[in-house]
């Protein structure tokens, strides 16, 4: 099986990138698409209020609400995948799944900035590209 990580932020082009695997996998029957959330841990420094049940109930309905166009678009392509959420910095944590899951790819979305603004600010898809050894196909 060939598994697939498809990081989605509910952006237009990581959309792109989901519509890009679903028709990849038209022809890769052995393809395993799985999407990757990843949130950053900030509720619990702005809502020090709330109940650690609280956050992980408000973190699951994000997570649900943003990786729902994605999932739509697999599931119309008749694709069965996974779908996960996890916390922290978006480049460390997709490295990470991809370590643990033993991903052989990743396709994934990037904003198009302009090199210039790419080097100075640094994007995830250019630090995901330096923390893993999965091949990387970036849809812009």
């Amino acid at each position: 099986m060939q598994r697939v990580l498809i990081p989605f932020d509910g952006s237009d082009s990581a959309l792109r990138a989901v519509r890009y695997a679903a028709s990849l996998a038209k022809d890769i029957p052995s393809m395993q698409p799985e999407l990757l959330y990843v949130l950053d841990p900030v509720l619990h420094r702005t809502h020090p209020d709330l109940s650690n049940d609280e956050i992980e109930r408000l973190y699951a309905h994000e997570s649900a609400r943003i990786l729902q166009p994605a999932k739509d678009v697999l599931e119309q392509a008749g694709h069965p995948h996974e779908s996960h959420c996890r916390r922290g910095s978006p480049a460390s944590e997709i490295a990470e799944y991809v370590r643990e899951a033993g991903c052989n790819a990743i396709i994934m979305g990037t904003r198009g900035l302009s090199p210039v603004a790419s080097l100075m600010i640094g994007s995830v898809a250019l630090k995901v590209i330096h923390l893993t050894d999965a091949p990387v196909t970036l849809i812009k």
